[in-house]
């Protein structure tokens, strides 16, 4: 059985029915997965990649690793919070934490991937979309996926592509709207998974493997 750890923040998280309607990416990815790869979400909501290392879940993840896993690496929307806990430099610390990630599961024969951070839903007044809401830190996770020699999957660049092509009406339904522009609905979470499992099949190898056939067929 294969098996995918899932390290993030709340577009990532497994909810449960006291933050419904909010999903997780973790959740959404489920139905993309072959019926033998197991998903273990550890991501928490609000966490940055420096939090989420100081509170020890990654040494949670640690304690689970085992040869042939896949570590999944997705954040960014926290890192850039003015917040002492939690934020990062982008040029720095962010990639810095990252490479921990990628070193921890080398350290246990598993294959991280770094996954840069889903699109806000940012519309202007005009209903025009806004894209670059996270900075630099999906070129930072790129840079850092360099150094680690680990796969990237821009999910950042196909989401805003996305957002921009479906507009401001029809994308309401799958973010947690008017509440907010952030966090998934089912159906966002679903939306947003089925581009992750696009981005597994292009690497090809295991982490196509990953991956059902649209058929149903393995």
């Amino acid at each position: 059985m294969a098996r995918i750890l899932y390290a993030g923040d709340s577009t990532v998280a497994f909810n449960k029915i006291n933050s419904y309607p909010q999903t997780g990416m973790s959740q959404g990815l489920s139905l993309y997965v072959k019926e033998d790869v197991e998903i273990k979400s550890f991501a928490k909501n609000g966490r940055s990649t420096k939090s989420f290392i100081a509170e020890g879940r990654l040494a949670a993840i640690e304690k689970e690793l085992q040869e042939g896993d896949y570590l999944f690496v997705q954040f960014g929307h926290n890192d850039a919070k003015d917040d002492p806990a939690r934020h990062t430099c982008p040029d720095t610390d962010f990639q810095e934490n990252l490479l921990t990630f990628a070193r921890t599961a080398a350290d246990h024969g598993a294959h991280a991937v770094f996954i840069t951070p889903i699109a806000r839903r940012n519309f202007d007044e005009k209903g025009v979309f806004v894209p670059g809401s996270h900075g630099g830190y999906p070129e930072a996770m790129k840079e850092a996926a360099k150094k680690a020699g680990v796969p990237v999957i821009d999910l950042t660049s196909v989401t805003e592509a996305y957002l921009e092509g479906v507009g401001e009406l029809w994308s309401r339904p799958l973010f947690v709207w008017p509440k907010d522009n952030t966090h998934l609905k089912y159906e966002g979470a679903v939306m947003m998974a089925g581009f992750l499992a696009k981005g597994l099949l292009a690497l090809g190898g295991g982490y196509a493997g990953l991956i059902q056939e649209e058929n149903g067929e393995d």
